[in-house]
């Protein structure tokens, strides 16, 4: 269905169950946990043997939000979410099938506003997110290529509120598997391009009864590294919703799709890499348990400190 300004009763009712599925989850992700372009260039290779403390720092500014067919929601609905994520990373040193072994755990602190049109009133939350716990990172090196694979879970550790679409719980758990790889496209590695793709099952959302269906994201680089250190490169992710949401009022599916660019620089002798990146949402499509899909643009800075 094609939005119109003038609804009528239909209209508002469908408008209703909109706004009661933005409610099953918060901005950012597709409709799981994991947030896109939140890596970038060179994600896709594990790091050596050590502790690591990565923090991301993300701005999500949300111009719209697109149903099913991709179409804008009547009226204004725009919104924002900051987000600040503490991962820690612990490369053992030990190996498992030829590979590097690791394991990793993600904090991540959110606050979101939304100010929708569609529901004739505005949302805010903020606080402690939905925690993720990784057991499982192998990493394998060679000349001229990366490779990584990696297993966790979202815990379902956050409040949520099943009546407010700013929400910082989503009320379900995600176990989530990682594959990526990366290749060096010269000898002197100062070329690279990378893929990092995530796929994500997730548990029955108690409050609604839904269980979300599985979603597959790829972020993508393109990057150079020039004499001084300094890497710039294209940047992008795609993402889509695999299966319908069982128990929802659609079985849309939702998808979202960004270009950006990158830039980052490596410090090795402090030990320290810093990271910043733009995203530009081009496509967004709503899905079941969501009903609708928000689009926007993404300022994303990383800090990496090897402890």
């Amino acid at each position: 269905m094609t939005f119109t300004p003038e609804f009528g009763n239909h209209g508002i009712r469908l408008a209703a169950v909109l706004v009661a599925g933005l409610a099953a989850t918060p901005a950012l992700a597709v409709n799981g946990h994991y947030v896109p372009g939140i890596e970038g260039l060179s994600a896709a290779a594990a790091p050596p043997e050590g502790l690591y403390y990565r923090a991301y720092l993300m701005r999500y500014d949300i111009d719209s939000f697109q149903d099913a067919k991709g179409n804008a929601a009547p009226g204004s609905n725009t919104g924002s979410v900051n987000a600040l994520a503490h991962r820690f990373i612990w490369m053992t040193g030990r190996t498992f099938l030829g590979a590097d072994y690791g394991v990793e755990a993600i904090i991540p602190m959110l606050d979101v506003e939304l100010d929708l049109d569609i529901a004739g009133q505005s949302f805010d939350d903020y606080g402690l997110g939905d925690v993720f716990v990784g057991p499982v990172i192998l990493g394998w090196h060679g000349e001229q290529w990366d490779a990584t694979f990696a297993a966790g879970h979202w815990f379902d550790t956050a409040d949520f509120d099943a009546a407010n679409p700013a929400s910082v719980g989503k009320g379900y758990g995600t176990t989530m598997l990682t594959l990526g790889g990366m290749w060096h496209l010269d000898a002197d590695k100062a070329w690279n391009v990378s893929a990092l793709s995530r796929y994500e099952i997730k548990t029955e959302q108690d409050v609604t009864g839904i269980t979300p269906g599985d979603s597959w994201l790829v972020e993508w680089g393109l990057g150079h590294r020039l004499e001084n250190g300094l890497e710039l490169g294209l940047v992008g992710y795609d993402a889509w919703q695999l299966e319908a949401d069982d128990g929802a009022p659609s079985t849309a599916k939702a998808e979202r799709h960004a270009i950006g660019a990158e830039v980052g620089y490596l410090w090795p002798s402090a030990g320290v890499m810093l990271k910043g990146a733009v995203y530009h949402e081009y496509d967004a499509q709503g899905g079941g348990l969501k009903g609708l899909e928000s689009e926007g643009d993404a300022i994303r800075l990383q800090l990496t400190k090897f402890l």
